[in-house]
């Protein structure tokens, strides 16, 4: 195993960024309840705030409309509910749509019941079928509530880009709830939750720099909002009980202000690195297959087949050549198996496929160090073939 370990592995978790880091440990000293009426208190308090704009700043919302959970799992099972108020008026939500290359998180439903949650086909090249989503919204029972809709904005295996401004433009014409999945993409493109026309965006704190534990659901306004998840003491404005996480808020706070500065500047540059990856893996190995490459993508992400190569195999081998990548989705307990995206896609549900994932302290020596390391890997792929 290489002395020097290599991580490519961002999108499953971001390295803690030192701004963070720093605002963490400062925070340290912050001794109040931000819920307490007193001095120490209102200091904890200011400081939750502050970080509100911040988080609020990355999505083009306003602060008074981030609710902080405990990361976006959390937020997608409060979003995701039958139960909604527009404004003292209960709101009856009948079904869920989730796109068929939803997150689990997502594609679970939250609080839907099985039998009320449809899944919407994808392409071949994995992007959300507009055409059969229409015709899922045509055929909606209206008289037995509103149809909600939930799209991710950025696939977490093969960083497509979803045309999530055109779902919601057939999620409004249906009267119907827009919900986005902004994990992926939040640091890595533009977003605004406006201009996509979203009712609710979730995002993390994690994978952009912040401290696991936090992330956020977002809503466009404040009328319309879910039944709360976990109910108490009505912290959050009563939408979210429970004593804010005061260190972690600051810390994606302080990740959340750090991704916007050189944001154009630092996705062109991980981009070319993206690219300088996949041009070295073409080359190193000719009938390698990268996913999604035809279309719009986060800039950080290569998910790709090695013909013959299983995931688990091929994740164990890179990992002893010193390199951390994922097979998919590093969020479902540590399991490799087939990728449901992948099969979303039409692809052979046996094929394997790994995900190198870059960030913005990834360095040309290291794209061209994880191409070596695959020339090595898919080398030996070809002998053991030959033995066989």
């Amino acid at each position: 195993m290489a002395a020097t370990r290599l991580y490519l592995d961002w999108n499953a978790t971001a390295p803690l960024h030192q701004a963070a880091r720093d605002a963490m440990l400062r925070a340290m000293d912050i001794q109040g309840n931000p819920n307490s009426v007193h001095g120490e208190g209102r200091a904890a308090r200011a400081a939750v705030e502050a970080a509100r704009r911040q988080v609020a700043s990355l999505t083009g919302a306003a602060p008074a409309h981030v609710v902080f959970t405990s990361g976006a799992t959390e937020a997608a099972n409060m979003v995701l509910t039958p139960e909604f108020r527009m404004g003292r008026t209960p709101l009856a939500v009948s079904h869920l749509y989730v796109s068929a290359v939803e997150h689990p998180a997502v594609r679970e439903g939250g609080r839907f019941p099985k039998d009320r949650i449809g899944e919407v086909p994808v392409t071949s090249g994995g992007m959300i079928d507009l055409t059969a989503l229409e015709a899922v919204l045509s055929a909606h029972d209206k008289a037995s509530g509103l149809p909600m809709v939930a799209i991710m904005l950025a696939n977490n295996e093969t960083g497509i880009l979803q045309p999530v401004d055109e779902a919601a433009k057939l999620v409004q014409a249906a009267g119907g709830i827009f919900v986005v999945d902004a994990v992926q993409a939040a640091g890595r493109v533009a977003i605004d939750i406006e201009a996509i026309g979203a009712d609710f965006l979730i995002v993390s704190s994690h994978k952009i720099g912040g401290p696991k534990g936090a992330g956020a659901l977002i809503s466009r306004g404040e009328v319309l909002m879910p039944k709360p998840l976990i109910h108490g003491g009505g912290q959050e404005k009563g939408h979210r009980s429970g004593t804010e996480n005061v260190l972690a808020i600051i810390g994606f706070g302080a990740s959340a202000e750090a991704a916007l500065v050189d944001f154009d500047g630092r996705n062109a540059r991980i981009g070319a690195l993206r690219d300088r990856l996949e041009e070295g893996m073409r080359l190193a190995a000719p009938d390698i297959i990268i996913h999604g490459e035809g279309g719009a993508r986060v800039p950080n992400t290569s998910f790709f087949t090695l013909p013959g190569l299983k995931s688990e195999t091929g994740q164990i081998a890179f990992d002893l050549e010193g390199v951390a990548i994922s097979a998919g989705s590093a969020c479902s307990s540590g399991k490799v198996g087939e990728s449901h995206v992948l099969v979303a896609m039409g692809c052979d549900p046996k094929l394997g496929a790994l995900r190198i994932s870059l960030g913005p302290a990834t360095t040309e020596a290291d794209v061209d160090r994880a191409i070596a390391a695959l020339a090595r890997i898919a080398g030996r792929r070809k002998l053991a073939g030959a033995a066989a």
